[in-house]
């Protein structure tokens, strides 16, 4: 029998029993586990309508879900995480935030939570027989009848993630995550114009070095900031400088003035890139997050690994650095069900700025995309609802392909954005023209306004 992944939780669950109480239980009889198991017992089980065997086991169970929820060890004794909590036994609202955060972050709440945004995205009721199937695609397993997705979504509603039943509050979902939540701090001290100029150099990755000129027109592009251009060493360049994020340089050959090249500092990359990886790498699978380190050039070259995984996730790390240049949020993975005929789409985005909708992506390592293969992502974008559909291919686009894509750009109000080899090796050297890609590809993208919208790509091979 496989392991379950999500915690075992059975009468360890908010409608049974009152977290602050176990874990004074806990702190009182830590060390003698039938002592802690029979204070347990006599506070919540002896009333039940069942003999004296079954009360011991309803306690015995509750003992067993707080040892999978990391709480206490076999002894009943609190852990280290327990003892946390424990101190915060009287502050009920930073009690279930913390102990929210431990299940997202360490038991597999966030896949779980991602799951249920997969199926309510593809129209599926949530339920706990469609849930497991969902979450097995996923490789995370819970047995038959078992009701541990039940209480952690239960726990999780304790925190504000959940309210009626599956609905997710996703502002508090990433409040409780902790997403942007350092980087709000550290920006809030700065102008707008310097804030939007920042944000986009730590997208590029941070480091450099990267023209000035070129990172002000990609954050007016990304975030529709408009910047003096004559005024932006003096407003936004030597501030961010005095205040030790950038290092700036001037180039030296050739004729004209030239801008500055602007490089990120140790101090941006520990406040700001760091913790941006940290919690990329906390919502991605574990085989992912390596790529999600590597630069851009380093992904590219491990398409063409020999190895087939390897190549895959490759492909998928590159369209997922791809859509970060022009900083989508990463929601989820692996969106399967009956609205894309059985095909998956891998990850979904989100964003309050950019132009779409929806954005569904494909990338192909094959030498060529085909008609057919438009024809296919197109169809798809009909089930998903999709406002576009991008395809990149590490090989070429053929002409049919773009003759149909044109077509179906001319007769409809989808998007169909087409990138091949070329595109990727020049994005690869300056990261700022996916900007000029994407106007190339489809000119009205940027004229319409913005609306919150969820992006979705699958990376295959072919």
């Amino acid at each position: 029998m496989l392991k379950s992944d999500l915690p075992f939780g059975s009468e360890f669950s908010p409608s049974q029993i009152e977290l602050p109480v176990v874990l004074d239980l806990s702190q009182t009889h830590g060390g003698d586990w039938r002592a802690f198991e029979n204070a347990i017992r006599k506070r919540y089980f002896d009333k039940h309508d069942t003999d004296a065997y079954n009360r011991g086991k309803l306690a015995n169970n509750c003992k067993l879900g707080m040892i999978a929820y990391g709480i206490i060890d076999r002894d009943a004794r609190l852990t280290d995480f327990g003892k946390h909590l424990y101190s915060l036994r009287e502050d009920e609202a930073s009690l279930y935030f913390d102990f929210g955060r431990h299940i997202l972050l360490n038991l597999y709440g966030s896949t779980l939570v991602q799951c249920i945004q997969d199926m309510q995205h593809a129209g599926d009721t949530v339920d706990l027989v469609k849930l497991r199937d969902w979450l097995d695609e996923r490789g995370v397993h819970f047995p038959r009848g078992g009701k541990h997705a039940s209480i952690m979504r239960l726990w999780l509603e304790k925190a504000g993630v959940f309210s009626k039943g599956w609905r997710i509050d996703e502002p508090r979902l990433k409040e409780v995550l902790g997403i942007g939540s350092e980087e709000v701090e550290i920006l809030s001290t700065l102008s707008r114009e310097q804030r939007y100029f920042l944000k986009t150099l730590v997208n590029l990755g941070g480091e450099g070095p990267y023209p000035s000129n070129d990172i002000e027109r990609m954050a007016t592009a990304t975030y529709g900031i408009k910047f003096n251009e004559k005024m932006l060493p003096k407003t936004v360049l030597y501030p961010l400088q005095e205040a030790g994020y950038i290092k700036l340089q001037r180039e030296t050959t050739g004729r004209g003035a030239k801008p500055f090249l602007v490089i990120g500092t140790p101090k941006l990359i520990g406040e700001l890139v760091e913790p941006l990886l940290v919690q990329l790498e906390k919502q991605t699978g574990e085989d992912l997050r390596p790529f999600l380190r590597k630069p851009l050039y380093e992904v590219l070259a491990e398409v063409s690994s020999d190895d087939k995984h390897v190549r895959g996730l490759a492909l998928e790390a590159l369209a997922f650095k791809l859509m970060r240049l022009v900083d989508l949020d990463y929601v989820a993975t692996r969106l399967r069900g009956v609205t894309t005929g059985g095909a998956e789409v891998d990850l979904i985005f989100e964003s309050s700025r950019l132009v779409f909708s929806r954005w569904q992506i494909q990338c192909k390592n094959t030498s060529r995309v085909s008609l057919d293969d438009v024809a296919k992502e197109v169809g798809l974008s009909h089930f998903s609802k999709s406002g576009v559909v991008i395809l990149v291919s590490t090989g070429s686009i053929g002409g049919d392909a773009r003759r149909f894509a044109n077509m179906v750009m001319n007769s409809s109000d989808l998007c169909v954005v087409l990138i091949n080899l070329r595109d990727i090796t020049q994005i690869v050297e300056q990261p700022s023209s996916i900007v000029d890609i994407l106007f190339r590809e489809c000119p009205r993208a940027m004229s319409q306004m913005p609306f919150r919208p969820r992006l979705s790509y699958s990376a295959r091979l072919a």
